[in-house]
């Protein structure tokens, strides 16, 4: 039966929801999107309705956090709260209820993302924590780790630009975007790899070809579903 982290979200019965939660976390270029992709295609094969959510995708304020985003004018605190929102949004308006309907939720990336990126930027590990408590314990989190310079050759390959909030050019690591992209992403590994002693992550070898990773992920969830 489904579980809350702290506490349970009002009005939310766990025994009603049927369905199953899958996480994917890892960096930008880790390959999440591409994962989430193929593994949507395997699940809806063998038979399961697949829902897909991911970081500020809620019709809540995801439009409105794009252009805080952009103005790069927020400060930690503000930002931390806006992503909060976001994710809660998505957490009682579509995971919940897909859930409840026995559908497969497929997470690109869930609130670990956020908590670390929080403590990088001096938030309090147990503020944080309260503040994602009324989050479901998913049925299987996966994060793909991925060398950091492995990470930047994918960022260019993907585009010409990076991008200032994943570089981690906020907070003044280095007036060099690469050199600070490099700094950041690896601070951003070492936070998860004490989370990931928390909340128990299923660690993925994220520089391996996209097909072995597949393997891997189906391997992993193949028994949650039976």
């Amino acid at each position: 039966m489904k579980k809350f982290y702290i506490e349970p979200l009002p009005n939310c019965d766990v025994s009603k929801l049927s369905g199953k939660l899958f996480v994917l976390e890892g960096a930008d270029g880790s390959g999440r999107s591409t994962q989430i992709t193929r593994l949507k295609t395997w699940l809806e094969e063998q038979g399961y309705a697949v829902v897909n959510v991911g970081i500020r995708r809620s019709q809540l304020v995801g439009p409105e956090l794009d252009k805080a985003r952009e103005g790069n004018i927020l400060g930690p605190t503000t930002m931390s709260l806006f992503y909060a929102t976001d994710f809660m949004d998505q957490l009682e308006n579509i995971m919940i209820p897909a859930l409840r309907a026995g559908f497969i939720v497929v997470a690109d990336r869930y609130f670990y993302t956020l908590m670390a990126r929080d403590i990088i930027r001096g938030a309090n590990l147990e503020w944080v924590q309260y503040v994602y408590g009324v989050s479901i314990v998913p049925d299987a989190v996966f994060y793909l780790k991925v060398s950091p310079k492995k990470l930047i050759e994918r960022r260019w390959q993907k585009a010409d630009a990076m991008d200032y909030w994943e570089s981690g050019m906020d907070l003044g690591l280095s007036r060099d975007w690469v050199n600070s992209f490099m700094i950041y992403q690896k601070r951003l590994d070492d936070v998860f790899m004490n989370l990931q002693k928390m909340y128990g992550f299923n660690i993925i070898n994220g520089n391996k070809s996209i097909k072995s990773i597949t393997k891997d992920l189906i391997e992993r969830i193949s028994p949650v579903l039976s």
